[in-house]
């Protein structure tokens, strides 16, 4: 979905992303996209804060029941007396899928090896994903399940289609960090509350495994620092070679920022994996580094989901919350 989309356009596509399993979202962005006065409210808001998952999760926040119906959602915005405005101007889709990891771990592994890595997140949220360690693996191959890790921890799965390396364990993590504009301290409960709101509704799994990946990171909270990514990612990475080998990673983050943002970011990137100074792990959707997107076949217009690269190129597609993986 392009966040930078006419209003209507956003909710149309927002709506064809959550359809397969999210039949409330779907419903509700499909109705958004051609209601005018609902669109009238929402272009009264900031560019970047009329995105759907936001506006859906600061309704949801305020006691919109979903499922439900459409007509309490419009009854929120149309009537709302400044609460649910409030809400959504001043907080953020910071949505920290650990589930994801299921799809980043195999290209931690292509990056950088089995050795011990330092890993830096761009756009880290909470952090939940910067403990890849932390958790047991089980890939779902044609070949059957491939399991790694403790099996003591909380295990994350997907179904991986195609052809690629799935490593023996999970990373030995040396050092962890993360960048975001405004991180989203695990410790405090109105704001893990504010990720729990960001997740579909349908979407129990994925709550439990939030709550899962909270508990997992509150026993060591990772270090953040608050700015922006493409100004403090240099000084990260040199902060981080003191520990080891760096690996940089992000998903679904490059897709807010601007485009001439994103390109500075895809030549930062770049730049730094050509001279030596880390690996890349990137997991965005096909038309938000195109750079990279173009290194693998092509993505045709309806499907769905994100490119996995490595280094500056494509391997995989993956699910958006980390359900699949197919190898290019």
């Amino acid at each position: 979905m392009d966040l930078f989309a006419d209003t209507a356009t956003q909710y149309a596509e927002f709506a064809a992303d959550a359809a397969p399993t999210s039949p409330c979202f779907a419903d509700w962005s499909r109705r958004v996209a051609t209601d005018e006065e609902v669109l009238a409210w929402l272009e009264t808001l900031p560019l970047t804060k009329r995105q759907p998952n936001l506006v859906l999760a600061a309704a949801r926040w305020h006691g919109v029941p979903a499922p439900g119906p459409y007509a309490a959602l419009r009854e929120a915005l149309l009537g709302d007396d400044g609460t649910v405005r409030r809400t959504i101007l001043e907080r953020a889709t910071q949505t920290n899928e650990a589930g994801r990891l299921a799809t980043l771990v195999p290209a931690f592994a292509l990056a950088a090896g089995p050795g011990p890595v330092a890993l830096l997140e761009v756009g880290a949220s909470a952090g939940l994903c910067l403990y890849p360690d932390r958790y047991r693996y089980a890939w779902r191959t044609a070949d059957g399940v491939r399991r790694c890790g403790d099996p003591a921890a909380p295990e994350l799965g997907c179904t991986v289609l195609g052809v690629g390396p799935l490593p023996a364990a999970p990373p030995a993590v040396v050092w962890r960090a993360g960048i975001d504009l405004s991180p989203v301290d695990v410790t405090d409960g109105d704001q893990v509350r504010w990720l729990s709101a960001l997740v579909w509704p349908e979407h129990d799994d994925r709550r439990a495994q939030l709550a899962r990946a909270v508990a997992v990171a509150r026993t060591d909270p990772p270090y953040l620092v608050r700015g922006d990514l493409v100004d403090e990612l240099p000084a990260m990475v040199e902060r981080a070679r003191e520990h080891g080998p760096v690996l940089v990673f992000h998903s679904a983050v490059i897709a807010y920022l601007p485009e001439e943002r994103r390109s500075a970011f895809h030549e930062l990137m770049t730049g730094l994996v050509a001279a030596g100074r880390c690996h890349w792990v990137s997991n965005e959707g096909p038309r938000v580094l195109p750079a990279v997107t173009e290194t693998g076949p092509e993505v045709p217009e309806d499907e769905h989901g994100f490119v996995l690269g490595v280094d500056g190129r494509a391997v995989a597609r993956t699910h958006g919350h980390g359900r699949s993986l197919r190898w290019l």
